[in-house]
């Protein structure tokens, strides 16, 4: 077998391999977990652990307010979520982790961060089974580890650049071509899709999911370039005072509004089991095109490195889609409707009288009759 020649593609994509998967080896650059490669990635791992931290805080917010429910439902008298104090708990805990997730795209690239999400469901599926005493399936364990696994090569194959994202550099990038050509498309494939959605009424959960992730290419763009810009004037020069700022800033606020809108009209039709696996691959693929295209941030990456890092992303999908799969819907019991409890109706029977009874799927007076229009019962 010919050795790759030196200087080329090949010879890049090996010496990336080698600087990546080797082990106490003597020299500089030994392994994922060397200093060399910690130092050359510090940056990069601080940003990667604010979105995992993120991920995981998410997680447990999901949980407590899923708890919260499941206390109200139980409840002889339920109140509205909002008057719980659990539940205000965890909407705490998921501004929190969305904070963190924010801080991370300033700290490493769009094409790290994004991927990072099958952290939240991998993370729930173990709270959910650890506190809330959900099944713990063979699925659930082989979707945690092929995440996990996914995630690992992400971190090591991701583009090892490291941008200063300054009020100058977003606006370079905003005028330029590929961005602008980029944009062009996705307005008018999410035209199409809205005009297919709304006027002929096609609600399928491809369409719905798609213009979220239309959308949400938007929100990440601008997220990093709020977000770096903040960074950057945190550590350098304030960035506030120019106009890019405030043009991102309103991007940012808008994309994630009708995202959200769109997301909770696809929740609505369809189960949370079909919605989060596939809102998942179509978001992170959006992102990672959105940061090569507007943040160029797999620039003269060699075709291995590409592979594997597309692999890992993979790897990652086929981790949510396990752990997801065939998640059955939480079923409260429900008690009987009590007319006296809504507004307008005056009666003190129970519709549905005590299931153990002898007078149970008979009306409330205990008989098999039926009243004609005229008042008079009529036997059935």
């Amino acid at each position: 077998m010919a050795s790759p020649e030196p200087g080329g593609p090949g010879a890049a994509a090996l010496d990336e391999l080698s600087r990546n998967f080797t082990y106490g080896a003597p020299g500089a650059g030994n392994g994922s977990l060397s200093g060399a490669w910690y130092r050359r990635n510090q940056i990069h791992l601080f940003g990667v652990l604010l979105a995992i931290l993120g991920n995981l805080v998410i997680s447990i917010s999901l949980n407590i307010q899923k708890y919260s429910h499941l206390r109200l439902a139980h409840q002889e008298h339920p109140q509205p979520c909002f008057k719980s104090v659990l539940w205000w708990g965890g909407v705490v805990l998921m501004a929190v982790g969305e904070t963190g997730n924010f801080a991370a795209y300033g700290f490493a690239p769009i094409t790290l961060i994004a991927p990072l999400g099958c952290m939240s469901v991998t993370g729930s599926a173990i709270i959910s089974v650890m506190f809330l005493k959900e099944n713990l399936r063979a699925s659930d364990l082989l979707g945690m580890t092929l995440a996990f696994a996914g995630t690992y090569l992400l971190v090591n194959f991701a583009p090892n650049i490291t941008q200063t994202i300054s009020a100058r550099t977003v606006q370079y990038y905003f005028v330029g071509w590929q961005f602008l050509i980029y944009v062009i498309l996705e307005i008018l494939i999410f035209c199409i899709l809205l005009y297919f959605h709304k006027r002929k009424g096609m609600k399928h959960i491809v369409i719905l999911l798609t213009l979220v992730a239309l959308l949400a290419s938007l929100t990440v763009i601008s997220v990093k370039a709020v977000s770096g810009m903040i960074t950057f004037s945190v550590t350098d020069k304030t960035q506030l005072t120019y106009p890019i700022f405030y043009i991102m800033f309103i991007i940012m606020i808008a994309s994630c509004v009708f995202q959200v809108k769109l997301l909770n009209q696809a929740t609505k039709l369809y189960n949370t089991a079909a919605v989060v696996p596939v809102n998942h691959v179509f978001f992170t693929t959006s992102a990672i095109i959105a940061g090569i295209i507007f943040y160029q941030e797999f620039l003269g990456a060699a075709f291995l490195t590409v592979f594997i890092y597309l692999f890992g992303c993979f790897l990652s999908f086929l981790g949510v889609f396990l752990v997801t799969r065939n998640r059955e819907k939480e079923h409260l019991p429900q008690s009987y409707i009590d007319f006296g409890n809504v507004p307008g109706k005056q009666m003190l029977d129970k519709i549905q009288p005590d299931s153990n009874g002898l007078s149970y799927g008979t009306l409330p007076d205990g008989s098999d009759s039926t009243k004609n229009p005229s008042g008079e019962k009529k036997e059935v």
